[in-house]
Order: C-alpha cells, then sequence, then structure tokens
C-alpha cells in the first residue's frame, strides 16, 4: 500500500484513546479502528478535518506516502 496511515502513532503521542476520539470527532468507532489500520479506501475531507482539529494536526501528520517497490 502506498499510503499509510498514521493515526495510531497520533493517538499513542496524545494519550488519547480511539474511543475518545471518535465521539470527539463524531463517528462510529468501527469506522474509526478501520482507518486507523488501513481497511479503508477513502476518507471524507470533513473527517480529515475533524480529525486533524482533535488532534491539532495536518493531514500529513495522519497520512505518509510510500511508493511502492
Amino acid at each position: 500500500m502506498a499510503i499509510i496511515i498514521r493515526l495510531d502513532r497520533l493517538l499513542a503521542e496524545r494519550k488519547m484513546k480511539l474511543n475518545d476520539l471518535a465521539e470527539k470527532v463524531g463517528i462510529s468507532h468501527v469506522n474509526l479502528s478501520n482507518l486507523k489500520t488501513g481497511k479503508v479506501k477513502a476518507i471524507r475531507f470533513s473527517t480529515l478535518e475533524a480529525i486533524c482539529k482533535t488532534l491539532e494536526c495536518q493531514p500529513g501528520d495522519i497520512l505518509e506516502y510510500t511508493p511502492d517497490d
């Protein structure tokens, strides 16, 4: 996969649990868990914006591009 989700790292740095983030962002725990584990193919900009606002970060802190070999 060329796009890596770094949400778990940010949650650990912020000492926040996935359930707390899901509640603050307003999406289900299951959907956020799927995002965290990279099981999603897309993310809405509004969801990404809400996550960034809550975690006080930039989209690039959550998403990382790694070229396929």
